[in-house]
């Protein structure tokens, strides 16, 4: 399994908690019911991805820590 680096733009955030209805391990709400991180490896990658693709504003982006590959969004 990959070590991932995820990260929440809290300036994107707008709360709408789909990272973590599916990644619950991985994604909770802050006290200001914007997403945080509070376990990069608290879910399978391929969940992980999943609840990045689902939020609706983008504010998720996933990295390769070993390799620095942007996951999410996916660079083209």
């Amino acid at each position: 399994m990959r070590k991932l680096r995820i990260t929440v733009d809290h300036d994107l955030c707008m709360g709408a908690a789909q990272c973590v209805g599916l990644a619950p391990g991985v994604f909770q709400h802050d006290e200001n019911r914007q997403s945080v991180v509070v376990d990069p490896a608290g879910a399978s990658e391929e969940l992980i991805l999943k609840a990045a693709s689902y939020c609706p504003t983008g504010a998720i982006e996933v990295v390769d820590t070993e390799t620095g590959e942007q996951l999410f969004p996916s660079k083209r």
